[in-house]
């Protein structure tokens, strides 16, 4: 088997040497003895077919059952990915490949290798990452489980446009095409299934052209179960989602119990509020909406310090002039005096609560003056102890060793 690699690997290389190739179409392995000769085929038949200078390529992440020997009878080049994992193999396969444009798709024979015309069109035009879209193209009966069709799919794909404004309606579509050099140039990272997430997203964080092409899903070709774990890999896809958005994670759910805090403590600062003729609100819901408030800014604190250590390390592009003042524009010690106004502030109203109740002879607490004072005080020290802590995390991360 090593000297057919190697005689493949000398026929490439004198391939390339006559004209440089176009195209790597990828496609990532472990133990698809069953499948692998047919995607491999069919791929190198859609490379004879439109004239395409390019190469299969098989990205084998530890095969035991013969897939590299099929992989190369069948006409593919087969790298070794040591490293374990779905986005490990892929980005192994990325590195290796020869060609300028790369698609990329599962070797389980679900896919159409031989109608990859509308990803070429849109990567010649000049997308970074050309997306397949199943729901366009069809999907067979069988091919796709219904939890991933009608939940997993459509929601992670709904929360991939609306964290990131990615403009593509299958979320996770395995075939999809891009350029090879602009892939490198994002640095991915990830070694598991949420590799693919991880490419959409940063393609779109970096403000790159993205699109989609319609394709088709049929069912797989293996007698064994997929790789793929519904739970596990759904949450690791989300999870990914989650933290790469702070605004959506912290600062916008911090936002709203902020305002819902604020409003109602000013509608309960000078008395009970009744709803109804029957129903009334007071000292203790305005205890419960400063709770709120304190969650609130530790939320929008927390994505703040997310987003500012997201930028400092380069998983996060630099953020748009507004939100980058606020973020990085603010000094230790101007978050300090905010933060000492607001908690002496809450001291002043402290001690006029303290003192009104002594003067009274510690009698009974008066809940519309001494209480709705007292609340609202102790709730600006906590928010001055907050931000006077946020910002000092804030600094550590600029720290260097």
């Amino acid at each position: 088997m090593a000297a057919l690699m190697e005689r493949r690997s000398v026929d490439a290389d004198l391939f390339q040497d006559a004209r440089p190739l176009e195209l790597t179409i990828l496609m990532p392995c472990l133990n698809e003895a069953e499948t692998i000769e047919v995607c491999v085929r069919q791929a190198c038949g859609y490379l004879e077919r439109t004239g395409i200078a390019g190469e299969v390529l098989v990205a084998d992440n530890g095969s035991t059952d013969g897939s590299q020997a099929l992989a190369i009878a069948a006409g593919a080049r087969v790298v070794m990915v040591l490293e374990k994992g779905y986005g490990a193999a892929l980005m192994g396969g990325i590195r290796a490949a020869e060609g300028r444009y790369v698609v990329m798709g599962d070797a389980d024979d679900s896919y159409d290798f031989d109608s990859l015309d509308p990803f070429m069109e849109r990567l010649r035009a000049g997308d970074a990452l050309v997306m397949g879209n199943r729901f366009r193209g069809g999907i067979a009966p069988g091919a796709m489980p219904f939890l991933h069709r009608y939940l997993g799919n459509p929601v992670l794909s709904f929360l991939g446009k609306l964290f990131f404004a990615i403009p593509v309606n299958d979320f996770h579509c395995g075939l999809r095409g891009f350029s090879r050099q602009a892939m490198l140039d994002l640095n991915l990272s990830t070694s598991g299934m949420e590799f693919a997430s991880e490419m959409v997203v940063k393609t779109a964080l970096n403000g790159l052209p993205m699109s989609e092409a319609p394709t088709t899903l049929k069912p797989d070709g293996r007698s064994r179960a997929p790789h793929l774990k519904t739970w596990r890999d759904g949450w690791r896809h989300l999870r990914f989602l989650l933290l790469h958005s702070p605004k959506w994670l912290f600062i916008y759910p911090g936002t709203a119990l902020i305002g819902f805090g604020v409003l109602l403590s000013a509608m309960l600062a000078t008395g009970p509020l009744r709803l109804t003729s029957h129903v009334s609100i007071d000292v203790h819901s305005m205890l419960a909406s400063c709770f709120a408030i304190i969650l609130g800014i530790q939320l929008v604190m927390f994505g703040a310090l997310a987003r500012r250590y997201g930028e400092i390390e380069g998983f996060l592009p630099a953020t748009r002039t507004a939100m980058r003042k606020l973020v990085l524009g603010l000094t230790l010690e101007t978050v300090l005096r905010a933060a000492g106004l607001v908690f002496a502030a809450g001291v002043i109203g402290a001690v006029w609560a303290g003192w009104t109740w002594a003067s009274s002879g510690f009698g009974p607490i008066v809940y519309d003056h001494i209480m709705r004072v007292l609340i609202l005080s102790l709730t600006a020290i906590t928010v001055g102890v907050q931000l006077a802590a946020s910002g000092f995390l804030a600094s550590v991360f600029t720290l260097r060793r």
